[in-house]
């Protein structure tokens, strides 16, 4: 699916995520749909598969990976180390300092990528930083990482050598060795953003 199909769909469904931003924000912390368009082009938000793989068998503490499906979905699987923040409660008081914070590198994720660009682009909008998206989801996470496919023989070296990479860190995940940070319960909460202090008074 292309950028814009996606961005279109994500538009849409903004319509009713809108009504649940708080409204004590500026506009100055706001992109417009041009400017979301460019960075979603850029792509400078999302991390591959690949360097993802290799932050969780390196056990990299900097990052939390937020599965953004509901509860059913999240119990049914889930990445290692993965806290689970529904979509529609990504706002709740009680998750704010989790995805508005400085502490870790946040990585939103779901089946695909809808519902995590959602997420990144509501953060985005409110001036939440350190908040960005796993490429393709849990989708791409199955065939790049766990079940990648054999290259054919006459495809180039680098091919080859990124397709032992992922075979490797295929045997790490499913089960060679343990999987990092699975136990929830230990992961301790991230440290919330300063809030500036508005300055009172001045030229309105």
């Amino acid at each position: 699916m292309n950028t814009r199909i996606i961005f279109t769909i994500i538009v849409i469904s903004l319509g009713s995520i809108a009504a649940i931003l708080p409204k004590t924000k500026t506009s100055s912390t706001q992109l417009t749909a041009d400017e979301l368009l460019m960075e979603m082009k850029l792509q400078t938000y999302v991390v591959s598969t690949d360097e993802l793989a290799d932050l969780l068998i390196s056990n990299d503490p900097a990052i939390m990976l937020i599965d953004v499906r509901d509860s059913v979905a999240y119990q049914q699987y889930h990445l290692p180390g993965a806290i689970n923040i529904p979509l529609k409660d990504l706002l709740h008081p009680d998750w704010i300092p989790y995805v508005d914070q400085i502490s870790k590198k946040n990585i939103f994720y779901s089946n695909g990528t809808t519902l995590s660009n959602e997420a990144w682009i509501v953060t985005k909008q409110l001036g939440f930083r350190n908040n960005y998206v796993l490429g393709g989801g849990l989708n791409e996470w199955f065939s790049s990482i766990i079940s990648p496919e054999r290259p054919a023989s006459t495809d180039p070296n680098e091919i080859w050598a990124l397709y032992e990479t992922r075979k490797a860190a295929s045997m790490y995940f499913s089960g060679s060795k343990p999987a990092a940070r699975e136990d929830n319960s230990t992961i301790l909460p991230p440290i919330p953003r300063k809030k500036k202090t508005r300055v009172q008074g001045g030229c309105s």
